[in-house]
């Protein structure tokens, strides 16, 4: 698969798996992942899910993503933008930028993920 490929089909994976089975996520990340939330660092793959299962009852909609390859051959960057409403409540905007890294042919985990929400726009 290419990276584009590879990249949509997590991005697709991710969000609607967040959004109906958090706890499903947990393959997802390692013991040496970090999570960056609204500037507070996580890391480990039970912090992170620690942390996704505080947000609650959530629903995204994605509106854009941007791919590139990382410093490695065996890495992707994926930026996405998007809207989040938590709990029912009026969407917000957000950002979120992952770092996929191979542990295999066609596996991956999240070494990296930055998420931000964003006012004002």
């Amino acid at each position: 698969m290419s990276a584009d490929e590879v990249a949509k089909a997590f991005v697709q994976h991710f969000y609607t798996t967040f959004d109906s089975n958090v706890e499903a996520l947990a393959n997802l990340y390692s013991p040496q992942s970090m999570l960056t939330f609204e500037g507070n660092q996580v890391a480990g793959s039970e912090a992170i899910m620690g942390k996704l299962r505080s947000i609650g009852s959530v629903k995204h909609d994605v509106k854009s993503m941007d791919i590139q390859p990382s410093s490695t051959q065996t890495a992707i960057l994926i930026f996405v933008t998007g809207s989040i409403r938590i709990g029912g409540d009026n969407p917000l905007h957000f950002c979120e930028m992952f770092q996929l890294v191979s542990t295999g042919p066609g596996a991956y985990y999240v070494h990296n993920d930055v998420f931000r929400l964003n006012y004002g726009l």
